[in-house]
């Protein structure tokens, strides 16, 4: 893939993890937005914010703050700016009984406590931002 090219690649899950982890811290995100397991490489291209994550299975992850219920697919990947993520592909959030894609995650600047999380159909869902926390 063009977008991957020039990138930084961490192949494993605690090298992946850790490049994830510190893309999030960068750039203002919630540290507990990407809850993964058995990461297999995490990417990401500074030049074009690009990131990607491939992952062995899909994880489930139910954040309790919120009663929110995501799925993140074995490949996630989209485009990092500060407080954003743009362009994202592979994480769908359970709303009643469908799985919309989310398409667009923004964090409110200045700082308002206020995530915001848009799905390709239009619908943003708002949400405080430490429901999204490590540990969550």
């Amino acid at each position: 893939m063009a977008e991957k090219e020039g990138g930084i690649v961490k192949k494993g899950h605690e090298e992946g993890l850790k490049l994830a982890t510190s893309l999030l811290e960068e750039f203002e995100l919630p540290l507990g937005l990407l809850p993964l397991l058995d990461v297999i490489e995490v990417g990401f291209v500074r030049g074009t914010g690009y990131m990607w994550i491939v992952q062995q299975k899909k994880v489930e992850h139910n954040f309790k703050m919120v009663s929110k219920l995501v799925s993140y697919d074995t490949s996630i990947y989209g485009y990092v700016g500060r407080k954003k993520i743009k362009k994202l592909k592979g994480v769908k959030a359970k709303e009643l009984m469908l799985w919309p894609p989310v398409n667009e995650i923004t964090v409110d600047d200045p700082p308002t406590g206020k995530i915001h999380f848009k799905s390709l159909a239009g619908i943003t869902k708002t949400f405080p931002v430490e429901a999204f926390a490590a540990g969550q």
